[in-house]
């Protein structure tokens, strides 16, 4: 069983992710509305790839995944960002920030628990 974290302001956003990946009965998901929150359910819910969106208020992905490198038990924690922001300037930026890979949005709701997988290795 895989640990997935999807962490995106948009309500319906998570919604959607939630079910999508909730169809596959090796992936067990939660969700978080910020990075604030991303940072405060890895404490004590240890996923193994978190889902990251990038345009977020307060903390944005970049800042949320900053702080999750910081600290020990996350700081090789596998994060893809999610992110509407998937032109080839962005993708570099992103690949700097030591993320695993970027998914654009909108997602295809069919494929994402693939696409997880494959980032799961």
């Amino acid at each position: 069983m895989n640990r997935i974290l999807y962490v995106d302001d948009e309500p319906d956003l998570r919604e959607i992710a939630l079910l999508a990946l909730s169809l596959d009965p090796d992936l067990e998901v939660r969700t978080a509305a910020s990075g604030v929150e991303a940072i405060a359910t890895v404490a004590d819910w240890l996923p193994d790839l978190i889902l990251l969106d990038v345009m977020m208020p307060g903390m944005d992905g970049p800042a949320t995944l900053a702080r999750l490198r910081m600290a020990p038990l996350t700081a090789e924690l596998p994060v893809v960002f999610i992110t509407a922001r998937a032109q080839a300037q962005d993708l570099q930026t992103f690949a700097t920030l030591d993320a695993r890979g970027v998914i654009a949005k909108p997602f295809d709701p069919m494929t994402l628990a693939q696409q997880v997988r494959e980032f799961l290795g």
